[in-house]
Protein backbone atom coordinates (compact mmCIF):
# COMPACT_ATOMS: atom_id res chain seq x y z
CA UNK A 1 0.00 0.00 0.00
CA UNK A 2 1.15 3.36 -0.86
CA UNK A 3 0.80 6.18 1.16
CA UNK A 4 -0.05 9.55 -0.02
CA UNK A 5 2.33 12.31 -0.85
CA UNK A 6 0.00 14.44 1.57
CA UNK A 7 0.99 12.30 4.20
CA UNK A 8 4.31 13.49 5.29
CA UNK A 9 3.97 13.84 9.12
CA UNK A 10 5.21 11.07 11.04
CA UNK A 11 2.23 11.78 13.10
CA UNK A 12 -0.39 11.43 10.07
CA UNK A 13 1.09 8.62 8.44
CA UNK A 14 1.36 6.29 11.82
CA UNK A 15 -2.35 7.55 12.41
CA UNK A 16 -3.60 6.73 8.81
CA UNK A 17 -1.20 3.84 9.31
CA UNK A 18 -3.44 2.81 12.04
CA UNK A 19 -6.60 2.80 11.01
CA UNK A 20 -6.17 1.54 7.25
CA UNK A 21 -4.24 -1.58 8.41
CA UNK A 22 -6.17 -4.79 8.45
CA UNK A 23 -5.35 -6.97 11.34
CA UNK A 24 -3.25 -9.19 9.22
CA UNK A 25 -1.08 -6.39 8.16
CA UNK A 26 2.08 -5.14 9.51
CA UNK A 27 1.83 -1.86 11.03
CA UNK A 28 5.15 0.48 10.65
CA UNK A 29 5.49 1.03 14.48
CA UNK A 30 5.58 -2.19 15.37
CA UNK A 31 7.38 -4.33 12.94
CA UNK A 32 10.28 -2.06 12.71
CA UNK A 33 12.00 2.02 12.74
CA UNK A 34 8.75 4.94 12.59
CA UNK A 35 8.88 6.78 9.74
CA UNK A 36 10.65 9.35 11.60
CA UNK A 37 13.62 7.50 12.82
CA UNK A 38 14.11 6.53 9.21
CA UNK A 39 13.85 10.09 7.73
CA UNK A 40 16.76 10.95 10.59
CA UNK A 41 18.88 8.56 9.51
CA UNK A 42 18.78 9.38 5.87
CA UNK A 43 18.88 12.34 6.48
CA UNK A 44 22.22 11.97 8.34
CA UNK A 45 23.72 9.62 5.48
CA UNK A 46 23.39 12.07 2.41
CA UNK A 47 25.67 15.09 2.99
CA UNK A 48 28.49 11.96 3.38
CA UNK A 49 27.38 10.26 0.11
CA UNK A 50 27.31 14.33 -1.66
CA UNK A 51 31.17 14.85 -0.12
CA UNK A 52 32.40 11.09 -0.89
CA UNK A 53 31.02 11.44 -4.73
CA UNK A 54 32.43 15.00 -4.99
CA UNK A 55 35.97 14.04 -3.59
CA UNK A 56 36.22 11.60 -5.85
CA UNK A 57 35.20 13.71 -9.23
CA UNK A 58 38.01 16.27 -8.14
CA UNK A 59 40.49 13.44 -7.55
CA UNK A 60 39.61 11.27 -10.28
CA UNK A 61 39.23 14.26 -12.87
CA UNK A 62 39.01 11.58 -15.80
CA UNK A 63 37.02 8.33 -14.28
CA UNK A 64 33.81 7.68 -13.62
CA UNK A 65 33.63 5.17 -10.80
CA UNK A 66 30.39 2.88 -9.98
CA UNK A 67 31.30 3.04 -6.40
CA UNK A 68 31.70 6.52 -5.77
CA UNK A 69 29.57 8.13 -8.41
CA UNK A 70 26.99 5.81 -9.93
CA UNK A 71 25.35 3.73 -6.63
CA UNK A 72 25.70 7.51 -4.64
CA UNK A 73 23.63 9.62 -7.27
CA UNK A 74 21.22 6.41 -7.64
CA UNK A 75 20.67 7.37 -3.71
CA UNK A 76 20.81 11.04 -4.11
CA UNK A 77 18.26 10.82 -6.72
CA UNK A 78 16.09 8.34 -4.58
CA UNK A 79 16.19 10.58 -1.54
CA UNK A 80 15.58 13.67 -3.47
CA UNK A 81 11.66 12.11 -4.50
CA UNK A 82 10.89 11.67 -1.12
CA UNK A 83 11.67 15.92 -0.30
CA UNK A 84 14.92 15.46 1.12
CA UNK A 85 16.97 18.73 0.55
CA UNK A 86 19.85 18.28 -1.65
CA UNK A 87 22.68 20.01 -3.47
CA UNK A 88 21.24 20.45 -7.38
CA UNK A 89 24.35 22.13 -8.72
CA UNK A 90 26.61 19.14 -7.36
CA UNK A 91 24.03 16.59 -8.44
CA UNK A 92 23.70 18.14 -12.45
CA UNK A 93 27.69 18.17 -11.69
CA UNK A 94 27.90 14.59 -11.69
CA UNK A 95 25.74 14.00 -14.33
CA UNK A 96 27.78 15.63 -16.65
CA UNK A 97 30.76 14.58 -15.34
CA UNK A 98 29.41 10.97 -16.45
CA UNK A 99 28.49 12.24 -19.61
CA UNK A 100 31.45 13.57 -20.21
CA UNK A 101 33.02 10.17 -19.27
CA UNK A 102 31.40 8.47 -21.70
CA UNK A 103 31.81 11.29 -24.61
CA UNK A 104 35.45 10.96 -23.85
CA UNK A 105 35.46 7.11 -24.87
CA UNK A 106 32.87 7.41 -27.78
CA UNK A 107 35.24 6.46 -30.78
CA UNK A 108 36.50 3.34 -28.58
CA UNK A 109 32.51 2.02 -28.09
CA UNK A 110 32.00 2.60 -31.75
CA UNK A 111 35.26 0.65 -32.18
CA UNK A 112 33.45 -1.58 -29.69
CA UNK A 113 36.87 -1.71 -27.39
CA UNK A 114 34.76 -0.10 -24.36
CA UNK A 115 36.73 1.37 -21.96
CA UNK A 116 37.90 0.21 -18.15
CA UNK A 117 35.44 -1.91 -16.76
CA UNK A 118 33.58 -3.00 -19.87
CA UNK A 119 30.31 -3.16 -20.09
CA UNK A 120 29.98 -3.16 -16.00
CA UNK A 121 31.18 0.34 -15.78
CA UNK A 122 29.81 1.80 -18.95
CA UNK A 123 25.79 0.15 -17.89
CA UNK A 124 25.85 1.56 -14.56
CA UNK A 125 27.18 5.40 -16.16
CA UNK A 126 24.06 4.76 -18.61
CA UNK A 127 21.66 3.76 -15.27
CA UNK A 128 23.36 6.70 -13.41
CA UNK A 129 22.60 9.26 -16.04
CA UNK A 130 18.98 7.89 -16.95
CA UNK A 131 18.11 8.74 -12.87
CA UNK A 132 19.28 12.09 -13.67
CA UNK A 133 16.92 12.51 -16.93
CA UNK A 134 19.58 12.83 -19.39
CA UNK A 135 17.91 12.17 -23.13
CA UNK A 136 19.15 9.81 -25.77
CA UNK A 137 21.73 11.17 -28.07
CA UNK A 138 24.82 10.53 -29.74
CA UNK A 139 26.87 9.15 -27.34
CA UNK A 140 24.56 7.09 -25.87
CA UNK A 141 23.45 5.34 -29.21
CA UNK A 142 27.97 4.31 -29.12
CA UNK A 143 27.59 3.21 -25.75
CA UNK A 144 24.16 1.31 -26.56
CA UNK A 145 25.92 0.22 -29.92
CA UNK A 146 29.17 -1.35 -28.21
CA UNK A 147 26.58 -3.53 -25.30
CA UNK A 148 24.75 -4.96 -28.36
CA UNK A 149 28.32 -6.45 -29.86
CA UNK A 150 30.60 -6.97 -27.05
CA UNK A 151 30.40 -10.26 -25.77
CA UNK A 152 27.62 -11.05 -28.65
CA UNK A 153 28.62 -14.75 -29.40
CA UNK A 154 27.32 -15.82 -25.31
CA UNK A 155 24.60 -15.83 -23.80
CA UNK A 156 24.84 -13.06 -21.21
CA UNK A 157 27.36 -10.56 -20.20
CA UNK A 158 30.53 -11.48 -17.97
CA UNK A 159 32.56 -8.78 -15.73
CA UNK A 160 36.03 -8.60 -16.74
CA UNK A 161 36.91 -6.98 -13.31
CA UNK A 162 37.25 -9.48 -9.66
CA UNK A 163 35.98 -6.96 -7.66
CA UNK A 164 33.71 -8.38 -5.41
CA UNK A 165 30.93 -7.74 -4.69
CA UNK A 166 29.98 -4.70 -7.36
CA UNK A 167 31.93 -5.44 -10.23
CA UNK A 168 32.30 -9.47 -10.00
CA UNK A 169 28.94 -10.99 -10.70
CA UNK A 170 27.63 -12.10 -14.36
CA UNK A 171 24.34 -11.21 -12.93
CA UNK A 172 25.19 -7.71 -12.28
CA UNK A 173 26.39 -6.90 -15.66
CA UNK A 174 24.16 -9.07 -17.66
CA UNK A 175 21.68 -6.36 -15.62
CA UNK A 176 23.04 -2.98 -16.23
CA UNK A 177 23.77 -4.02 -19.67
CA UNK A 178 20.06 -5.21 -20.36
CA UNK A 179 18.56 -1.42 -18.80
CA UNK A 180 21.24 0.46 -20.53
CA UNK A 181 19.91 -0.52 -24.04
CA UNK A 182 16.00 -0.34 -22.60
CA UNK A 183 17.18 3.42 -21.68
CA UNK A 184 19.29 4.55 -24.56
CA UNK A 185 18.92 2.36 -27.53
CA UNK A 186 17.50 3.56 -30.46
CA UNK A 187 15.19 2.95 -32.42
CA UNK A 188 17.26 0.68 -35.24
CA UNK A 189 18.56 -1.08 -32.44
CA UNK A 190 15.11 -2.13 -31.29
CA UNK A 191 15.25 -5.24 -33.01
CA UNK A 192 18.96 -6.70 -31.88
CA UNK A 193 17.81 -5.96 -28.61
CA UNK A 194 14.96 -7.86 -28.45
CA UNK A 195 17.11 -10.65 -30.01
CA UNK A 196 19.33 -10.36 -27.41
CA UNK A 197 17.12 -9.96 -23.97
CA UNK A 198 15.57 -13.43 -25.36
CA UNK A 199 18.82 -14.41 -25.44
CA UNK A 200 19.69 -13.54 -21.86
CA UNK A 201 16.46 -14.13 -20.58
CA UNK A 202 17.02 -18.09 -21.68
CA UNK A 203 20.20 -17.60 -19.42
CA UNK A 204 18.76 -15.81 -16.05
CA UNK A 205 16.30 -18.60 -15.95
CA UNK A 206 18.36 -21.42 -16.21
CA UNK A 207 21.81 -20.18 -13.81
CA UNK A 208 22.29 -20.68 -10.98
CA UNK A 209 23.16 -17.77 -8.40
CA UNK A 210 26.12 -18.22 -5.83
CA UNK A 211 25.80 -15.33 -3.67
CA UNK A 212 23.42 -12.35 -2.19
CA UNK A 213 24.71 -10.22 -5.74
CA UNK A 214 24.18 -12.76 -8.11
CA UNK A 215 20.55 -13.21 -6.71
CA UNK A 216 19.74 -9.43 -6.36
CA UNK A 217 21.09 -8.74 -9.89
CA UNK A 218 19.31 -11.58 -11.02
CA UNK A 219 15.73 -10.53 -9.85
CA UNK A 220 17.13 -7.35 -11.68
CA UNK A 221 17.32 -9.14 -14.48
CA UNK A 222 14.61 -11.51 -14.85
CA UNK A 223 12.00 -8.61 -13.95
CA UNK A 224 13.97 -6.58 -16.93
CA UNK A 225 13.98 -9.18 -19.43
CA UNK A 226 10.26 -9.44 -19.42
CA UNK A 227 10.28 -13.46 -17.48
CA UNK A 228 7.25 -14.71 -16.61
CA UNK A 229 5.72 -13.27 -12.94
CA UNK A 230 6.07 -16.80 -11.60
CA UNK A 231 9.82 -17.04 -12.53
CA UNK A 232 10.20 -13.57 -11.07
CA UNK A 233 8.04 -14.09 -7.76
CA UNK A 234 10.31 -17.23 -7.56
CA UNK A 235 13.85 -15.08 -7.72
CA UNK A 236 12.41 -12.89 -5.37
CA UNK A 237 11.65 -16.00 -2.94
CA UNK A 238 15.47 -16.87 -3.32
CA UNK A 239 16.29 -13.86 -2.45
CA UNK A 240 13.76 -13.79 0.67
CA UNK A 241 14.96 -16.78 1.94
CA UNK A 242 18.48 -15.66 2.27
CA UNK A 243 17.69 -13.01 5.07
CA UNK A 244 19.20 -13.33 8.81
CA UNK A 245 17.70 -13.75 11.73
CA UNK A 246 18.89 -10.43 12.56
CA UNK A 247 17.24 -8.50 9.26
CA UNK A 248 20.07 -8.32 7.34
CA UNK A 249 21.24 -9.97 4.28
CA UNK A 250 25.45 -11.14 3.92
CA UNK A 251 27.06 -11.05 1.09
CA UNK A 252 28.38 -14.32 1.66
CA UNK A 253 27.03 -17.37 3.41
CA UNK A 254 30.18 -17.35 5.72
CA UNK A 255 29.75 -13.64 6.08
CA UNK A 256 27.72 -11.41 8.63
CA UNK A 257 24.78 -9.29 7.39
CA UNK A 258 26.09 -5.86 6.49
CA UNK A 259 25.00 -2.67 4.71
CA UNK A 260 26.01 -3.09 1.34
CA UNK A 261 24.04 -6.82 1.07
CA UNK A 262 21.38 -5.37 3.18
CA UNK A 263 20.10 -2.41 0.68
CA UNK A 264 20.89 -3.71 -2.21
CA UNK A 265 18.77 -6.82 -1.46
CA UNK A 266 15.93 -5.04 0.10
CA UNK A 267 15.94 -2.33 -3.00
CA UNK A 268 15.62 -5.03 -5.18
CA UNK A 269 13.12 -7.05 -3.51
CA UNK A 270 10.44 -3.73 -3.41
CA UNK A 271 11.53 -2.39 -6.84
CA UNK A 272 11.89 -5.92 -9.07
CA UNK A 273 10.55 -8.06 -6.62
CA UNK A 274 6.87 -6.11 -5.85
CA UNK A 275 7.56 -6.81 -2.18
CA UNK A 276 6.42 -3.67 0.24
CA UNK A 277 8.06 -1.49 2.38
CA UNK A 278 5.70 -2.46 4.73
CA UNK A 279 6.10 -5.76 4.71
CA UNK A 280 7.75 -8.29 7.47
CA UNK A 281 11.03 -9.32 5.89
CA UNK A 282 11.56 -4.84 4.23
CA UNK A 283 10.95 -3.73 7.67
CA UNK A 284 13.33 -6.47 9.48
CA UNK A 285 16.00 -5.29 7.04
CA UNK A 286 15.47 -1.88 7.68
CA UNK A 287 15.68 -2.97 11.53
CA UNK A 288 19.22 -3.83 10.47
CA UNK A 289 20.27 -0.88 9.04
CA UNK A 290 19.54 1.67 11.23
CA UNK A 291 20.89 -0.38 13.88
CA UNK A 292 24.53 -0.70 12.03
CA UNK A 293 24.50 2.45 10.90
CA UNK A 294 27.23 4.29 12.41
CA UNK A 295 26.98 8.03 14.59
CA UNK A 296 28.51 10.10 11.44
CA UNK A 297 25.56 8.51 9.24
CA UNK A 298 27.96 5.94 7.61
CA UNK A 299 27.77 2.42 7.25
CA UNK A 300 31.34 0.57 8.00
CA UNK A 301 31.81 -2.35 5.71
CA UNK A 302 35.55 -4.31 5.30
CA UNK A 303 36.37 -4.07 1.98
CA UNK A 304 37.33 -7.83 0.17
CA UNK A 305 38.13 -6.57 -3.34
CA UNK A 306 41.93 -6.70 -4.61
CA UNK A 307 43.55 -3.57 -4.68
CA UNK A 308 45.09 -3.04 -8.28
CA UNK A 309 44.43 1.02 -8.54
CA UNK A 310 46.48 3.47 -6.34
CA UNK A 311 44.78 4.48 -3.08
CA UNK A 312 42.66 8.12 -2.79
CA UNK A 313 40.95 9.59 -0.27
CA UNK A 314 37.55 10.78 -1.73
CA UNK A 315 36.24 12.31 1.17
CA UNK A 316 34.54 9.22 2.93
CA UNK A 317 35.08 7.83 6.01
CA UNK A 318 36.68 3.98 6.61
CA UNK A 319 39.93 4.88 4.60
CA UNK A 320 40.76 1.94 2.52
CA UNK A 321 37.34 0.35 3.22
CA UNK A 322 35.82 3.60 1.76
CA UNK A 323 35.08 3.04 -1.80
CA UNK A 324 32.56 -0.79 -0.66
CA UNK A 325 31.62 1.66 2.72
CA UNK A 326 29.89 4.63 0.40
CA UNK A 327 28.57 1.52 -2.03
CA UNK A 328 26.68 0.12 0.91
CA UNK A 329 25.52 3.83 2.56
CA UNK A 330 24.25 4.57 -0.75
CA UNK A 331 22.16 0.68 -0.63
CA UNK A 332 21.02 1.38 2.46
CA UNK A 333 20.15 5.10 1.80
CA UNK A 334 18.05 4.02 -0.64
CA UNK A 335 16.33 1.20 1.08
CA UNK A 336 15.50 3.53 3.63
CA UNK A 337 14.24 6.55 1.74
CA UNK A 338 12.13 4.06 -0.26
CA UNK A 339 10.55 3.14 3.12
CA UNK A 340 8.62 7.08 2.91
CA UNK A 341 6.06 8.63 1.16
CA UNK A 342 6.88 10.49 -2.33
CA UNK A 343 6.51 14.13 -2.25
CA UNK A 344 5.11 15.88 -5.00
CA UNK A 345 7.56 19.14 -6.19
CA UNK A 346 7.62 21.29 -8.51
CA UNK A 347 11.52 21.24 -9.14
CA UNK A 348 12.75 20.07 -12.64
CA UNK A 349 12.54 16.45 -12.76
CA UNK A 350 15.73 14.77 -11.10
CA UNK A 351 13.70 11.33 -11.39
CA UNK A 352 13.46 8.20 -8.89
CA UNK A 353 16.11 5.79 -9.46
CA UNK A 354 14.92 4.09 -12.52
CA UNK A 355 12.87 0.87 -11.82
CA UNK A 356 13.83 -2.68 -13.40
Amino acid sequence: MRIHPDLRSPLIAAMFLAVTFTAGDVLAEDAGPSLETIRAAVEKSLPLLERGAAGSMERRRQCFTCHNQGIPLLALATARDRGFGHDARHFEQQIRFTVQFLEKNRQGYVDGRGQGGQVTTAGYALWTIDAGGWQPDETTAAVASYLLAYQKDQDHWKSTARRPPSEQSPFTTTYVALRGLAAFGTGEQQEAIRQRTRQVRDWLLKATPEDTEDRVFRLWGLRRAGAEEVDVRRAADELRQSQRADGGWSQLDAMESDAYATGSALVALHQAGNVPTHGPEYRQGLTFLIGSQQADGSWHVVSRSKPFQAYFESGYPHGKDQFISIAASSWATMALALALPKVSSEEPAIAEVPGP
